[in-house]
């Protein structure tokens, strides 16, 4: 037998009996002595934002994943027309503002006069835009509300046409454009969303 081996078995063999000898509250894990590291199943956070993207929130984390896309979109799922489709669905004045980001004129949208209790949604997809909780009568000639009904609804984004810088906004679904929204509007928000009554309809209750 080679010596070193014969040294070192009887060290380990000592080792054990002396182990064993311990009480129980002293002596080490199973698992240890087996030199297998236990790992609880339930780890704590880690500093400095370590381990983001495993275990639990890797699903939520993960950039091609459905519930971190649900988060994004807060459930909207994106209405796609070619050209053609939308020119056939909508009428020429509905196609040339939502498509076209078009203006019609002020003061003739019959949603002006509109005070019933009911929501306004986009005339391209269905998809519920504007309250009439939140309307008011701006004295523009278009249909004025001072907020969404939902912020995540509609898109909102800088249009520097027709020489001058303005807020355009734009349905989240099928990114019909609306209209414009402006910073001189009643409280609460001081804001004025200045729709066009055509790229909307008007659903009562």
């Amino acid at each position: 037998m080679n010596r070193r081996f014969f040294i070192s078995s009887s060290i380990a063999v000592v080792g054990f009996a002396v182990l064993s000898r311990l009480p129980s509250w002293a002596q080490p894990n199973e698992k240890v002595l087996s030199g297998v590291l236990a790992v609880s199943p339930h780890p704590g956070p880690l500093p400095g934002g370590e381990g983001v993207g495993v275990g639990r929130d890797s699903t939520f984390n993960s950039p091609g994943s459905s519930i971190q896309e649900k988060s994004k979109s807060k459930g909207i799922k994106k209405v796609t027309k070619t050209d053609a489709e939308w020119k056939s669905q909508l009428t020429p004045e509905q196609y040339d503002v939502l498509r076209h980001e078009g203006t019609e004129y002020a003061f003739t949208s019959p949603l002006n006069d509109i005070h019933d209790k009911g929501t306004f949604i986009c005339a391209g997809c269905e998809l519920p835009v504007f309250s009439s909780a939140q309307k008011f009568d701006s004295g523009t000639g278009w249909p004025s509300f001072w907020a969404p009904l939902k912020k995540e609804n509609v898109i909102e984004e800088t249009d520097r046409s027709a020489g001058m810088t303005r807020t355009k906004v734009s349905c989240a679904q099928c990114e019909g454009h609306l209209g414009h929204v402006f910073d001189d509007g009643p409280k609460p928000t001081g804001l004025r969303y200045c729709m066009n009554g055509v790229a909307m309809k008007f659903v009562k209750g």
